[in-house]
């Protein structure tokens, strides 16, 4: 059901490296400091390795903080001890805090069965990872549709676009401009079922089109979309790894950003827990009455692979949580 993950080793283009280089070799200094003096960079500031994390705009103490009731996780977070133990893996989110979570697929049971295994732990699926059709079918994005229904689900989100059938960007502007077309057909079936459609994007959409025309395929989805018909969730890893500044993106779409998906990035581009990595999240979080901002999704795209252990993707999900309920902005 969910396709919307891609490995955090994968190169990058040429147009993003050499608009991420200055940057990167930024970071890599600053995380380099602040290792040497035993902390971890925290976005705008350092804080001891291993402390509970409150992390603000401007490096002064913030007045903000994210709403419990707006925590959420990505359920690929933990998707392999998910699909092992599936009421373990709920009843330990439920442990550590989440009242709410994005599915993204059902750990093999049918919906029914995992919305009542939610509902046996005081979880709600506000939302849900689900592609619409390509070719576009409407009887087909119904099924989906329904399904989502079924899990309790509020939010739509598709997950991923932009590779062809070789694995390579899509740069292909009329591709793009046909897929926002056919996401506002998913928009406007989804607002008749009573339920909110949006886009996830990772960093293929901020490269240029081939066209010459500097546009960014980003830029046309935002375009041709209709606002009241496909909102914006913004992958705040993904947006940084695209060069793409998450600041930038919300105020060019104001309002329309429901969702973020809270994932940091470590010295080297790759995955790391939130709040342990180098995103200054508390400036993005800052944006969120522009934004329109109503769920903050912890996610970790390799949490439980390679080198990890699925244990591990309950690590990040209770360090998520953690950073979340104590980030100040």
């Amino acid at each position: 059901m969910c396709t919307d993950h891609l490995d955090s080793q994968e190169p990058a283009g040429r147009e993003e490296m050499r608009s991420l280089l200055g940057r990167r070799g930024f970071l890599r200094a600053t995380a380099a400091t602040a290792a040497a003096a035993g902390t971890v960079g925290t976005g705008a500031l350092a804080v001891p390795a291993g402390a509970a994390t409150a992390t603000t705009t401007g490096g002064h103490p913030g007045r903000r903080r994210v709403p419990v009731d707006q925590i959420s996780i990505q359920l690929y977070t933990v998707r392999d001890i998910l699909s092992a133990d599936p009421a373990g893996t709920i009843a330990r989110l439920r442990e550590i805090g989440y009242r709410k979570v994005e599915a993204a697929g059902t750990a093999g049971l049918s919906a029914a069965d995992f919305r009542a295994l939610l509902d046996r732990n005081g979880i709600r699926a506000t939302s849900a990872h689900i592609g619409i059709p390509q070719p576009f079918d409407a009887t087909a994005w119904k099924a989906s549709l329904a399904t989502a229904k079924t899990l309790g689900c509020r939010y739509v989100v598709h997950p991923f676009f932009g590779v062809d059938a070789t694995g390579a960007p899509l740069r292909d502007a009329a591709v793009w401009q046909q897929f926002a077309l056919d996401l506002n057909k998913a928009g406007a079936i989804a607002r008749q079922q009573g339920l909110d459609f949006g886009y996830h994007n990772h960093h293929r959409e901020f490269l240029p089109v081939s066209d010459g025309s500097g546009r960014r395929p980003y830029d046309i989805l935002t375009r041709t979309t209709d606002r009241r018909l496909v909102h914006l969730e913004i992958d705040i890893y993904w947006a940084w790894r695209g060069a793409a500044d998450p600041v930038d993106l919300i105020r060019a779409n104001p309002g329309r950003v429901r969702q973020f998906h809270v994932k940091d990035m470590n010295i080297d581009s790759g995955f790391t827990d939130p709040g342990t990595g180098l995103i200054d999240f508390g400036r993005v979080f800052a944006q969120g009455d522009v934004a329109g901002i109503k769920e903050f999704i912890v996610e970790r795209d390799d949490a439980g692979t390679g080198t990890r252990t699925p244990a591990q993707a309950l690590d990040t999900a209770a360090v998520g949580y953690e950073f979340l309920r104590n980030i100040r902005f």
